[in-house]
């Protein structure tokens, strides 16, 4: 490192620490820690969501711990960054000078901000820019300061912000950003009026099947790429007298949302993800024909001890944590498992001597046209040299690198492709990169009471009670929900 990198380092650290003991109710600057991953086993959801609009969990329906609703009053703890996993000459300040500052909010707390925080270490270390970071999961708190002092950048869970701040929301493509970094759906789906407001800056995906690579070789089973072939291999498995699937609903009052989930699926691969947009915004009815032919290939998997383990009895009762490991004992139980990128974690917690790639791993949906998942997305409140070059940064190949490196989940940033150290983050990008097409989970993104409505109906079909009536019932929720 040469002496002038060293002088600039120790001139923003000063800067920053001058800047904490200025002010002891200032937000806190945001903080660099270890790049280690290390995503926790996910416990369930307890209540069905309850607000609109948003988009699927980032990982899956979880039970965390409260989050501040509102700013922390503790003076900010600066430190210097770690050292840029990238050459600092490599990162575009766009004309930002040390000491400048972006404000930033977020919902991320802990080892997710911690991961934050490495992504743009090289950014504050090349650039001297001065990060002042928000966290909080409440919206009031978020409308507040878009009332009165909004963030600089935003990065935020749901599309909310794109209807309810359009007026105040910046163009990015005049902020650094280059929009061929990113594939046409997500362009689409931050655009409004003709200007790109919103793109995502990290994503999970869901729509993903879990299986023994070791089994399917022992028994002669090949990777299946279409919905008929997922067919095919389910029932020469039967066949086989092996169980498929397995499935677990329990979650407290949140049961039935693993079921949720794969239905989506299903509905990706039978009618695309502009049919599942239609459901969200209300333009397909819940009781609609394409809705009942999912539920029908569904309910016949679930219910059926041919199919899943236990039947239905065992799918409504098994937790849906015991149930993702039930492929992987020895002997398996089942040969695959439905289940978001958490499940991983899950595996290797209970089974630590397996190796991915080997004894787990995962393949796409087979014949989705379009992916099931949750993002945070990034908007932005400031036209500032140093927000210009921050946005600059993240959306383009040095960010994307560093972002892949470190973990974070998946960023939608072409540029990642090929970055990541992980190798279930990998194949993971792969399958992402491979899609024409991203949907956020339908019962979270339309909210109100529709959510539990689904649950209620799937748990009741897979026991046997009527599907259709099921859906009507969840088509009034749907509409009632949406305001329709």
């Amino acid at each position: 490192m040469s002496k002038t990198y060293k002088l600039l380092s120790a001139m923003v650290l000063i800067a920053m620490l001058v800047t904490a003991c200025a002010s002891a109710t200032a937000t806190p600057a945001t903080t660099v820690a270890p790049s280690v991953p290390t995503t926790a086993p996910i416990t369930a959801p307890t209540t069905a969501p309850t607000v609109a609009p948003t988009t699927a969990p980032t990982k899956a329906p979880t039970t965390a711990a409260a989050t501040p609703t509102t700013a922390p009053t503790t003076a900010p703890t600066a430190v210097p960054p770690t050292p840029a996993p990238t050459a600092a000459g490599t990162i575009d300040c766009m004309g930002a000078k040390a000491g400048d500052q972006v404000t930033v909010m977020y919902q991320w707390t802990g080892n997710e901000e911690a991961l934050f925080n490495n992504i743009i270490a090289p950014f504050v270390a090349a650039c001297g820019v001065k990060i002042v970071a928000n966290s909080t999961r409440d919206a009031a708190v978020l409308d507040t300061a878009a009332k009165s002092t909004p963030p600089d950048v935003l990065f935020w869970p749901t599309t909310a912000p794109l209807k309810l701040y359009t007026s105040q929301l910046q163009d990015l493509t005049k902020l650094g950003v280059d929009p061929a970094n990113y594939a046409d759906y997500w362009i689409k789906m931050g655009t409004m009026n003709g200007t790109l407001l919103m793109l995502p800056a990290k994503t999970d995906i869901k729509s993903i099947i879990w299986y023994s690579p070791a089994q399917f070789a022992a028994n002669g089973y090949t990777v299946p790429t279409t919905l008929d072939q997922l067919n095919t291999l389910v029932e020469k498995m039967v066949t086989n007298s092996q169980v498929p699937w397995a499935m677990g609903f329990e979650s407290g009052p949140a049961t039935g949302w693993t079921g949720s989930d794969f239905i989506q699926d299903i509905l990706l691969a039978q009618k695309g993800p502009d049919y599942v947009n239609g459901i969200i915004d209300g333009s397909i009815p819940y009781n609609d024909p394409g809705v009942l032919a999912a539920y029908q290939l569904y309910v016949k998997w679930a219910s059926d001890a041919k199919y899943t383990v236990g039947g239905a009895n065992g799918t409504v009762n098994t937790n849906f944590g015991d149930a993702l490991l039930l492929p992987f004992s020895d002997p398996p139980q089942a040969m695959m498992v439905k289940q978001s990128g958490f499940a991983g974690s899950n595996i290797v917690a209970a089974y630590p001597n397996l190796k991915y790639g080997t004894d787990y791993a995962f393949f796409g949906f087979p014949g989705a046209q379009g992916l099931q998942g949750g993002a945070d997305f990034m908007y932005t409140f400031s036209t500032s040299t140093a927000t210009k070059a921050l946005l600059g940064y993240i959306t383009g190949p040095v960010g994307a690198a560093n972002w892949a490196a470190t973990g974070f989940a998946l960023d939608p940033n072409k540029n990642a492709s090929g970055k990541y150290i992980d190798p279930q983050l990998a194949d993971m990008a792969n399958i992402l990169a491979s899609t024409s097409g991203f949907t956020p989970d339908i019962g979270d993104t339309i909210g109100g009471t529709f959510g539990s409505a689904e649950w209620t109906a799937i748990v009741n079909s897979v026991q046997g009670k009527d599907i259709q009536t099921e859906l009507n019932t969840v088509e009034a929720a749907q509409m009632s929900s949406l305001g329709k």
